[in-house]
Formats: C-alpha cells, sequence, structure tokens
C-alpha cells in the first residue's frame, strides 16, 4: 500500500509518501510545498494545487490521508488549512484516488501511542517507524509522513477487525 500524507496549509504544505510491505514501512518520497507568502491566497491556492497534482501524477499513491485543522484561539488559521484541504481534495478526486482525514489527536496517537505528544516525539516516532532515518525538513514534513502512518495503521486495524472501507 502507498499512502500520500499532506499536513495542509497555504504558506507550507507538507507532503509524504509512506509504502507498507509486508509491515515494513519506507519513505520514498517526502518534501514541502512553499508558495511565495506575499502573493495572494488564490494564487497561493492554484500553486498548491498543481505541485500536488505533480506529486500525485509522479508518485502514484493508493490513497491520500490529510489532517483535520486544529482550531485553536485563530479561526483564521483553521479557514486557510480548510482552504488548503480543499485543494488536496480536489486534486485527489481528479484522479479517483480515496482521501481519508484524521484529527490530530487521532494521528499522534496512531504513531505514539499517545493523542498529547509533542511534535519532537512524533517526529521521533516517524524516523524510527521509517527505519530510523533522519526526515530532512521542517515539522510539517514529519507531520504529513505521520498522517500516512496513521492510515496505514488504520487500515490494517480494518483488515484485521474486517471492516475496511476500500
Amino acid at each position: 500500500m502507498r499512502v500520500l500524507g499532506v499536513d495542509p496549509g497555504t504558506i507550507k504544505m507538507g507532503l509524504g509518501v509512506v509504502d507498507s510491505i509486508s509491515g515494513d514501512l519506507m519513505s520514498p518520497y517526502h518534501g514541502v510545498i512553499a508558495p511565495r507568502r506575499k502573493d495572494p491566497l488564490e494564487n497561493r491556492l492554484a500553486h498548491l494545487f498543481e505541485a500536488t497534482k505533480k506529486v500525485i501524477e509522479e508518485t502514484q499513491p493508493d490513497a491520500i490521508a490529510v489532517e483535520e485543522p486544529f482550531i485553536s484561539k485563530n479561526p483564521k488559521t483553521g479557514i486557510a488549512i480548510g482552504q488548503a484541504q480543499a485543494v488536496v481534495f480536489i486534486a485527489g478526486a481528479q484522479k479517483d484516488i480515496p482521501v481519508f482525514r484524521y484529527a490530530p489527536q487521532e494521528v499522534k496517537k496512531s504513531v505514539t501511542n499517545y493523542g498529547g505528544s509533542s511534535k519532537e516525539q512524533v517526529s521521533e516516532m516517524v524516523s524510527l517507524l521509517l527505519g530510523g532515518k533522519d526526515i530532512e525538513g521542517p515539522d510539517d514534513v514529519t507531520d504529513a509522513l505521520a498522517v500516512a502512518i496513521c492510515h496505514i495503521n488504520s487500515h490494517m486495524l480494518d483488515d484485521l477487525i474486517g471492516s475496511s472501507t476500500w
């Protein structure tokens, strides 16, 4: 199974592909899409869309897993993340790739076994789960890889209990 994990954002969007082969995890691709901060929102969204489509075409994932927005004190941030999510949803729909959504606490719990884990703890576990490799790039990259791993774990659990939806 190959999953594209996405940590959405309109300034930086983390992307990470995780392959699961007989229970072993590896990442053939991870990176960040970073449109120009000064560009108008519609131009940044267009850039994110085109770059996401390109990654999908190049990596051919079986599924896309996207982190849901964590809305704290600034609703503008949640709206921006939702707009970036929509870009990913459309890119996935155009290629007939199912898109799954996961709450941040669900991702953390799946990767570290604790929903309140710090970014550092998530990063360390992602590195360990991917064979101890150092993951280059900002937290957006390890967050995206964590979302992909969360989906793989969720899919494996569904297979075990016989309730897989795809």
